[in-house]
């Protein structure tokens, strides 16, 4: 079992930059890729980066690609989602899942690929 907890989300201006975090429980994180998805109202739920267990292979969606960077630091069992140049359409809940799953890179970016997911933390980007 693994219970996710995200933080970091609040009102930032068009252009402006955020970082949200997502500590996870269990001593068993570092099996686990992790994902960012986000969810904006009246939208269907969006994937926005993943990132395997060791770190060292990451994806995005186009419409973050250059602007956002997922990380995770498995000491500290937190995965990060760096955000810069924000747009108002970035505007959403986003949350962090997390899965076992070994498998096609496609994959990764499917919500129904993870097994645990966090309450999810809101990002507002006015403009």
């Amino acid at each position: 079992q693994v219970q996710l907890v995200e933080s970091g989300g609040g009102l930032v201006q068009a252009g402006g930059s955020l970082s949200l975090s997502c500590a996870a429980s269990g001593r068993t994180f570092s099996s686990y890729a992790m994902g960012w998805f986000r969810q904006a109202p009246g939208k269907e739920r969006e994937f926005v980066a993943a990132i395997k267990w060791s770190g060292g292979t990451t994806y995005y969606a186009d419409s973050v690609k250059g602007r956002f960077t997922i990380s995770r630091d498995n000491a500290k069992n937190t995965v990060y989602l760096q955000m810069s140049s924000l747009k108002p359409e970035d505007t959403a809940v986003y949350y962090c899942a997390a899965t076992r799953l070994v498998g096609a890179s496609y994959l990764y970016t499917e919500g129904g690929s993870y097994d645990y997911w966090g309450q999810g933390t809101q990002v507002t980007v006015s403009s």
